[in-house]
């Protein structure tokens, strides 16, 4: 199929010879659509791409010779040109002949500006496909003609939707495979739509093409003759933008940034979510609720009387409130509904923009995308719009089959796992449901020490448990009780392997502690697995659990004014940095009791590493369950080379040093 020249692309062309400005004014007005491409391996996503853009003629003279070269190279079409190379840009990418990374790429046509991101079609890399679709208004769902609807498809059209991408294109590709056979196309759109119906897809459309030889791409394809519908890019030129509802909606400018840039001048910056502001629109701060009207709209190019969703700015308010990242400035009548969901004011008509909520437990979808698994209880940070701060799932409720769309209980999520989860937050946080605004309901979890993002997340709804029970304001707060006894409050914390001396020197350090008349107290593992903690088992999701419950305990006792000694297995870093997050600067001592296996095998008067060597016992710390020691502990101690003794004296030492 001959390359396509249209007549608009020819009125560009004589639009930019004969008055540049035109050309570029009216290409400055043109509408923006971000798309994706998506499906499994080998479906020919990049394929498709590089097809589009060389029948659209988008690609330049040296591009072209480049991808003549490489395609004789590296390409996988013989003499014909391999259209992928145009997108897949990574080395490995045209090494192994698949998309690894998120390629994105702008082009433009007479009608429309694009930004298209080209997603990995391998599950191993379905979270860099949730990466892409996360900004996307479109979806092009490639299905290869010969395999039909896969596991992938499923997978990556569920993900679409969970999203909120409202407009779907389904390309059934390599139809020149299968003889451009309408039967095999209307047996795979058949298939579709049942699947579609079942997750609450109302509408797609399904367009055969070939991005090989082109049909369909551009222009219509004599090669299908029954199908009658528009080209792919036809479609996409075509399609309705429905991005009106946020800037319909109420006012709501999460702060990024405090700018401060003199004396004179205090400004909040931020990208505006939703709604329209204007110079001497009432305003209110969330959480927090400090009132004020706006001063001025201020831009790099001036101020404005006007601003809208989508919009960056630096909103000057009319009086000194306190405001900061995180934040939420929104308008005042948004703000009582909060305010009325959390027991204040009476709330808006049914008929009224949703409410902008405060809360900190939350019901959540969660995608899953780390290779370590979820695990309830385990802390993780939380980026929620501007917001960055402590999060832990609480529970999972159910997990998704992919296939099947079932309900499965889950106790964890691996890679790629789609589940409904309770959320947990440290503190209230103002957020909308997802599916109201994405930009202030979706989240990421983060890792707390390699800081990679492992789940993606949207949020559904406060739950009612946070709204019932307000914190309750103490008089008698740490620093008194800590007056009182005359010491400064402390959680010492001490880690290793089972027999590695824990116990014994946590006993040791106690009693040196009482005999100096401080007030202490003992929270030792095997003690507290016979009572608070007897439920519990020793998988990693359990363990991970006992040291939630241990920490909330001694953040109790440590707010009592005590010295508290804790004398855990607690293998894993992430648990122990969630107990330093917890605590205030100063107050936890991780002291690394360092014993090499073999010694603490030695040691072991209980026999759980010989049982654990001959098959008996499970999930012994060492044996069949990790241990990671601590990196920058306050006291590292090798107790080959001291005494238990010793090792007490060396924590006292640390702790009125």
């Amino acid at each position: 199929m001959a390359n396509a020249n249209t007549d608009s692309s020819y009125r560009a062309e004589q639009l930019i010879a004969e008055d540049i400005d035109a050309y570029l004014e009216r290409h400055q007005h043109k509408t923006l659509l971000r798309f994706i491409t998506c499906g499994s391996v080998d479906d020919g996503k990049s394929t498709l791409i590089g097809r589009l853009l060389y029948d659209s003629k988008l690609i330049f003279e040296d591009q072209l010779a480049a991808l003549e070269s490489d395609s004789r190279r590296v390409g996988t079409q013989g003499e014909k040109i391999d259209f992928a190379l145009l997108v897949d840009g990574l080395a490995a990418e045209r090494e192994q002949g698949i998309t690894i990374d998120v390629a994105y790429r702008f082009f433009a046509t007479e009608n429309r500006k694009f930004i298209v991101a080209d997603t990995p079609g391998h599950e191993q890399y379905t979270r860099n496909m949730v990466t892409g679709a996360s900004t996307a208004q479109l979806a092009v769902i490639l299905i290869d003609a010969r395999k039909g609807v896969l596991t992938q498809t499923r997978r990556h059209s569920y993900l679409t939707h969970l999203v909120g991408i409202r407009h779907l294109l389904l390309a059934i590709n390599k139809m020149d495979l299968v003889a451009y056979d309408q039967q095999v196309f209307d047996a795979i759109v058949a298939e579709y739509r049942a699947f579609a119906e079942q997750i609450g897809i109302q509408d797609f459309v399904a367009i055969p093409v070939s991005g090989l030889e082109g049909d369909n791409i551009t222009l219509p394809s004599d090669r299908t003759p029954w199908y009658q519908g528009p080209t792919l890019l036809g479609y996409l030129e075509s399609v309705e933008l429905d991005e009106a509802w946020l800037a319909s909606g109420p006012f709501r400018l999460p702060v990024q940034w405090v700018n401060r840039p003199n004396l004179d001048f205090r400004g909040f910056s931020g990208q505006i979510a939703s709604g329209v502001v204007h110079p001497g629109d009432a305003v209110q701060v969330l959480p927090g609720g400090q009132r004020s009207r706006v001063a001025r709209i201020v831009t790099f190019d001036g101020d404005l009387d006007e601003a809208h969703a989508g919009q960056s700015v630096t909103l000057t308010l009319t009086d000194e409130i306190d405001c900061s990242r995180g934040q939420v400035i929104a308008a005042v009548a948004d703000a009582e509904d909060a305010a009325a969901a959390t027991g204040g004011m009476a709330a808006r008509p049914e008929t009224a923009a949703p409410a902008l909520a405060v809360a900190d437990q939350f019901e959540a979808t969660l995608v899953w995308m780390a290779e370590e698994p979820m695990l309830p209880g385990r802390g993780y940070l939380m980026k929620l719009a501007t917001n960055q701060l402590a999060a832990s799932i609480t529970a999972i409720k159910h997990q998704v089959d992919i296939n099947s769309l079932a309900r499965e209980p889950a106790t964890q999520l691996g890679l790629n796992d789609i589940g409904v989860c309770n959320l947990s937050t440290d503190r209230p946080v103002p957020f909308t449901p997802y599916a109201e605004n994405p930009d202030l309901g979706g989240f990421i979890l983060i890792d707390r020490l390699t800081n990679a993002t492992v789940g993606a997340g949207l949020l559904h709804f406060a739950l009612r448990r946070s709204q019932n029970l307000p914190w309750q304001h103490l008089e008698v707060d740490r620093a008194a009780h800590a007056a009182l006894k005359g010491q400064q409050p402390r959680l010492i914390w001490l880690t290793g392997f089972p027999g590695a001396g824990k116990s014994s020197i946590a006993n040791a350090l106690e009693k040196k502690l009482h005999a100096l008349g401080r007030h202490t107290y003992l929270l030792d593992g095997k003690n507290l697995r016979h009572d608070l903690n007897r439920d519990l088992g020793f998988t990693q999701a359990d363990r991970v659990e006992n040291i939630r419950r241990v920490g909330a305990v001694a953040r109790l006792m440590v707010d009592a004014g005590l010295i508290v000694i804790a004398a855990f297995i607690s293998p894993f870093r992430s648990e122990r940095e969630l107990l330093r997050s917890q605590m205030r600067d100063g107050e936890f001592i991780e002291v690394f009791v360092d014993t090499p296996l073999a010694v603490a095998e030695q040691r072991d008067t209980q026999g759980l590493y010989r049982r654990a060597r001959a098959g008996e016992l499970f999930n012994v710390t060492g044996i069949d369950s990790p241990y990671e020691p601590p990196q920058r502990p306050e006291l590292h101690l090798d107790t080959t080379r001291m005494s238990v003794e010793e090792a007490a004296e060396a924590i006292l030492e640390r702790l009125f040093s």
